[in-house]
């Protein structure tokens, strides 16, 4: 497939925009541009825990929704953007620590809004959250 994107970014560059935010906050790092992919990982710590010291399903929809839409300002073109519109996950199998993975492609990019389906997996590259993120695409 050829690259999608329509941004020239580098991973430099693309983890700069998540500073002072809760993409840093939680220590998403972007790691891979594919032609048709992006992929980022998150730590599984007390950052990203729930009280019972398992992956937090919220911070699961926070890398899905920051790769998705990440994913989605590169495939416009300048002067546009995009917002979520919506967001859902399902959660397949628990994380007590390491970091998980995120592997974000395209379901549909339209010109008025895009699909984004993100895989989150564990350092064993089993799946443990499969994720959709509906945007808008403004401008």
């Amino acid at each position: 497939m050829a690259a999608i994107w329509k941004r020239s970014i580098g991973l430099d560059a693309l983890n700069a925009l998540g500073e002072n935010s809760l993409v840093a906050h939680v220590g998403i790092v972007f790691t891979v541009i594919g032609d048709d992919y992006l992929e980022a990982t998150m730590p599984v710590d007390a950052r990203t825990h729930q009280p019972f010291g398992l992956l937090h399903g919220g911070a699961s929809v926070v890398l899905a929704e920051s790769m998705g839409s990440i994913a989605g300002y590169m495939c416009v073109d300048e002067g546009s953007s995009v917002v979520g519109v919506e967001v859902n996950a399902s959660h397949h199998r628990a994380v007590s620590s390491g970091e998980v993975r995120g592997i974000c492609r395209p379901l549909h990019l339209g010109s008025r809004s895009q699909v984004w389906q993100i895989e989150i997996r564990n350092k064993r590259d089993q799946l443990c959250c499969s994720a959709r993120l509906s945007v808008a695409v403004l401008g």
